[in-house]
């Protein structure tokens, strides 16, 4: 069987679409764009929610909607709204949502089913409102890298900072210390 790695090299959405690399986002926009720091990342397990992002540049703003709008993740400007979920749906059922598809983008969550390296297989926890376009739906196993994370969902708090060895704790610590930093500027 291909490896993780091997896999996701060879996967593609309809459409253009693909998964937000969230390092570059975070360097284009680092006041507005939060991602979780190396150390977090890094103790991702199974059997936890990670946030991810689908978009396509293939779409853009419709004519009938505002030129530009607020990102709901970081607060920025962005030419076309993103969707998002606030929690997995596994976690918090949610009522039966009507979204037009539109082309948008997408923030969603996914439960980890297997990690190696960089590379993670996870299931789709939410209803998409685009997988008319994408064809990534509630249940889709995907298949991603490290970059693509966008969040660790809040319930994994406590047990990825009990994962860490001593040199992450002080890797942490002195994320944290920078990120304070930057908040107090």
């Amino acid at each position: 069987m291909p490896s993780l790695n091997q896999q996701f090299d060879s996967h593609q959405f309809a459409n253009e679409y693909q998964l937000v690399n969230g390092v570059l986002m975070h360097s284009e926009n680092p006041e507005n764009f939060q991602i979780p720091p190396d150390v977090i990342k890094r103790q991702v397990r199974p059997g936890q929610f990670v946030e991810l992002r689908i978009d396509s540049p293939r779409f853009s703003v419709h004519a009938d909607d505002v030129a530009t709008c607020t990102c709901p993740s970081c607060n920025g400007q962005l030419s076309k709204p993103i969707l998002r979920h606030d929690h997995p749906a596994s976690l918090l059922p949610l009522p039966k949502q009507n979204i037009p598809s539109r082309g948008w983008g997408e923030d969603f969550w996914a439960k980890v089913t297997e990690r190696s390296g960089t590379f993670f297989r996870a299931v789709v926890d939410n209803p998409l409102a685009e997988a008319r376009l994408h064809g990534l739906n509630q249940g889709s196993e995907i298949i991603f890298h490290e970059h693509h994370i966008l969040a660790v969902h809040d319930i994994h708090r406590q047990e990825l900072v009990a994962g860490m060895n001593e040199e992450d704790l002080k890797e942490l610590t002195l994320w944290l210390a920078e990120y304070h930093r930057s908040q107090q500027q």
